[in-house]
């Protein structure tokens, strides 16, 4: 199935609560490697379950992946800025 597929079998309002669900489960596993954990594959895995429930997120919320794309470029120019700034001010 699709993601448009499963979102529309189980409804947007369960999929944003497993969305959260699936966040919190990459944020945990993100945790345990912060502390020494050597659990990369199942950061691949949380990481994959995030990316899903993700497209389902811009699917219900009607966003198109190019007002994603743009935002992303302005945010990382903003960041690329900031760097610049803080190393030209060494």
């Amino acid at each position: 199935m699709t993601e448009k597929e499963i979102l529309e079998y189980y409804g947007g309002k369960h999929q944003v609560i497993v969305a959260m669900e699936e966040l919190a489960e990459l944020i945990q596993q993100l945790s345990k490697s912060a502390r020494g954990s050597d659990n990369r594959n199942e950061i691949v895995e949380e990481i994959a379950d995030v990316q899903i429930m993700l497209e389902q997120m811009r699917i219900f919320f009607n966003i198109s992946t190019a007002e994603i794309y743009d935002v992303m470029r302005l945010k990382l120019e903003r960041e690329t800025e900031r760097i610049n700034e803080r190393v030209n001010s060494m």
